[in-house]
């Protein structure tokens, strides 16, 4: 019997072939935990008697929620992260660094096969690199920092089939809200969400880091994408172990299978106040906007901002605009082709590398009220830090139009 590609991965860590449902426990790989989860780690491993974290190049600290720091009680949790990372000799990756999801796979932490925990529930953006990755508490972070090992139910697998070519003016974020929209924010609780075909294996890494980011949004246990050549040549010279292509067998039983034509696809907006209340960006066009929040660990890659500056270049924004890179490395490929130029002399404003209003922690929280455009993965009331806003989740093509015209707009690259 075939295995998928979740499968195949526990069961070269197993040496035999597991079954949904199946408990298994599983060495890990990397594990990361960040400002916003690190802190109660660091209790719960210091409460259950720990002495040492296992192995401490797998283990990682990022500060990435709030960063820099907005107050003195965020200070001290970091000063605790950067006290316990000194004491055990474990990287922390802190101000300005940018992302946890994007950080892992940029310095080489991310393989195919490979086993990622992470105590944020966008860990599942992995997946794109073919890798087991999922998000965890801070208490079973405690226990993996201690052990090196977790327990895992051994997930069913859905199948998404994705071929054709997408429409100009469409991204990988317009595919998965689609997706979402049709299976809903429970559509696909606990399982491992698998996504093939032709127009998968056109995107770009950074387009696939979008699929899978958002496969929690539906309730999935991870997102997974088979690895390829350009995984390969996205890993090359940053992973210590040898690359190797990882994919599910023909033969593999999927619990549903779906087929998507691209073509078919509009730009699509996620709107208020669920994640899966999605609808064409034609049926919600001319509402007008006050802020436009552009990058997240879904959309604050090179390609987003370089998309972004090119609509948004000679002219100037209508609605606030902020832009936030989400690493160092991104923000230094984004100044040296004078992208970072052309959003600011647009009117953009641009922050640290961060995770910035996306969580409503600082660098961008609006008003009662108002009406966001934003490239996130949320939208309920309350994730940019104010219950009244409006969150529109759209693509970065929706939303440079949404800050150049000021309202939403329909995206007709191009002219």
């Amino acid at each position: 019997m075939g295995m998928t590609l979740v499968e195949k991965i526990i069961f070269n860590k197993i040496r035999r072939i597991p079954s949904p449902g199946e408990i298994v426990v599983l060495t890990i790989d990397a594990a990361m935990a960040h400002d916003g989860t690190a802190p109660l780690m660091i209790k719960s491993f210091e409460e259950m008697g720990a002495k040492k974290v296992w192995d401490n190049e797998k283990a990682i600290f990022v500060v990435d929620h709030i960063s820099p720091s907005s107050n003195e009680g965020t200070s001290i949790l970091h000063k605790m992260m950067r006290d316990f990372a000194k004491k055990h000799g474990i990287k922390i990756y802190d101000v300005g660094e940018g992302i946890c999801h994007q950080i892992l796979p940029e310095k080489g932490y991310v393989f195919p096969g490979g086993v990622v925990v992470g105590a944020d529930s966008h860990t599942c953006t992995h997946g794109a690199f073919a890798a087991f990755a999922t998000g965890i508490g801070s208490t079973e972070m405690a226990a993996v920092f201690a052990s090196g090992k977790l327990w895992f139910k051994v997930p069913e697998s859905i199948k998404i089939n994705i071929n054709g070519k997408m429409k100009e003016n469409v991204m990988s974020k317009d595919i998965i809200l689609y997706i979402i929209g049709e299976l809903k924010a429970d559509g696909a609780t606990y399982k491992a969400v698998e996504f093939t075909g032709n127009t998968v294996k056109e995107m770009s890494m950074e387009s696939r880091m979008v699929m899978t980011n958002m496969v929690v949004e539906m309730g999935g246990k991870t997102g997974l994408i088979a690895s390829d050549e350009k995984t390969r040549a996205f890993l090359e010279g940053r992973i210590k172990v040898p690359f190797k292509e990882i994919r599910a067998d023909e033969d593999a039983i999927y619990s549903d299978e779906f087929e998507i034509e691209a073509e078919k696809i509009e730009p699509m907006v996620s709107c208020p106040h669920s994640v899966d209340n999605v609808k064409p960006v034609s049926e919600v066009e001319g509402i007008e906007v006050d802020q436009v929040f552009i990058g997240s660990c879904t959309n604050g890659r090179l390609e987003d901002l370089e998309i972004v500056a090119r609509i948004l270049k000679g002219k100037k924004v209508k609605a606030r605009t902020i832009i936030m890179p989400a690493s160092r490395e991104v923000l230094l490929n984004a100044l040296k082709k004078g992208i970072i130029e052309d959003l600011v002399m647009a009117g953009c404003a641009l922050g640290v590398p961060g995770c910035g209003p996306c969580v409503g922690g600082h660098h961008g929280i609006p008003s009662p009220g108002e009406v966001v455009v934003s490239t996130t993965n949320r939208n309920f009331k309350g994730r940019m830090g104010i219950a009244d806003a409006y969150i529109y989740l759209a693509s970065p093509i929706t939303a440079a139009y949404a800050a150049v015209n000021g309202k939403i707009t329909y995206p007709k690259v191009g002219e």
